[in-house]
């Protein structure tokens, strides 16, 4: 049974939410814009906040909904929290275009809620102060996705939850590197600069 909760996670992840709404607007493939990926902020980017909200919205659900049931019917937070890694996986690697997803930011936030509130806002507060500070999306997704097992860690919560945690801020961070690679260079974009 916990393998197919797990495989459903991933399925869940996969439904490529900014790849499907930018085709039914536009039918452009928002990877061949911007940044080059699925996510809410390529698509704000691309196509304005209109755009990117429902896609924001749905891309947390889909790191929520599976995190959260795990943890009501199989009442294990290190399970629920590979199932958020399931989810992230499949946003990031959507096996129904072609594996080129988004950067994992929305929904690895949706699994971090459903696996420990406060730490997710504290992940959460750390992305608003890097962003306010900095302007770049980027640095703050990362800072505050590494925030979230670091804090679970530090709070005593479940060793498999921070370690899974973990496991998903990786991937983020992964998803990330060219944008690190930019930082470095002082070449990302900030927040509200249009695509070119």
């Amino acid at each position: 049974m916990k393998i197919l909760f797990a495989l459903a996670s991933y399925l869940l992840g996969s439904v490529p939410t900014g790849y499907l709404l930018v085709r039914w607007t536009g039918r452009e493939d928002v990877r061949d814009l911007g940044s080059g990926n699925t996510g809410a902020t390529n698509v704000l980017r691309v196509k304005g906040w209109k755009a990117a909200l429902p896609v924001a919205v749905f891309d947390v659900l889909k790191g929520f909904l599976p995190a959260f049931l795990a943890l009501r019917w199989f009442a294990d937070p290190g399970f629920a929290a590979l199932c958020g890694l399931f989810a992230v996986a499949g946003h990031c690697y959507p096996f129904s275009i072609g594996f080129r997803g988004g950067k994992g930011v929305a929904t690895s936030f949706g699994a971090f809620v459903a696996i420990a509130l406060w730490p997710s806002l504290a992940g959460l507060g750390v992305f608003l102060v890097a962003v306010g500070v900095t302007g770049y999306v980027s640095l703050g997704s990362i800072l505050g996705s590494l925030a979230f097992p670091a804090v679970l860690a530090v709070a005593g919560g479940p060793w498999r939850a921070a370690a899974a945690s973990a496991a998903i801020a990786g991937l983020v961070v992964l998803r990330h590197s060219g944008n690190i690679v930019r930082l470095l260079a002082g070449r990302e974009r900030k927040l509200g600069e249009k695509a070119s």
